[in-house]
């Protein structure tokens, strides 16, 4: 699996931790940013990554700040990504299974990174359920192209 992956200056090291973590998992990476701890803007590399996605160069990102927040809010504001902020393994595999996000957005003062690595390998092992759930993407996808209902 083909993984993008960035973080803003307050999430730096839980992304670090995750790229390891990747990389004995066996899955390919690109890190988008930031590579240090000078102060970034969070919709510079969450949008990156998130149009990285988007364009099907990657199969999933990975977002992190210091909650998660701003990254969820970023990704989400670009066409065909759905971006989950998820604080648990229950939350992350859900994601997937129901409503087939493609990007996972965690929060490094939210969560320390022995659970920050079980949500994500939750994450990447899930897969999408379709059938009810993909009724409701349906939906929501007409939202995103201004598609009231």
């Amino acid at each position: 699996m083909r993984i993008a992956i960035g973080c803003d200056h307050r999430g730096l090291n839980l992304k670090m931790a995750i790229m390891e973590l990747l990389s004995e998992l066996g899955h390919g990476y690109e890190d988008f940013g930031c590579y240090d701890t000078g102060s970034v803007d969070y919709p510079d590399i969450g949008g990156k990554v998130a149009q990285a996605v988007a364009q099907g160069r990657f199969d999933h990102g990975i977002l992190v700040c210091s909650t998660g927040i701003g990254m969820s809010i970023v990704a989400n504001k670009v066409p065909g990504i759905c971006a989950a902020l998820c604080h648990d393994t229950f939350s992350a595999q859900r994601s997937r299974a129901h409503n087939d996000a493609n990007v996972l957005c965690l929060g490094e003062w939210v969560i320390g990174e022995g659970p920050a690595k079980e949500i994500v390998k939750a994450y990447l092992a899930a897969e999408f359920e379709g059938g009810r759930h993909a009724k409701r993407l349906e939906k929501v996808r007409a939202l995103e192209e201004g598609k009231l209902p």
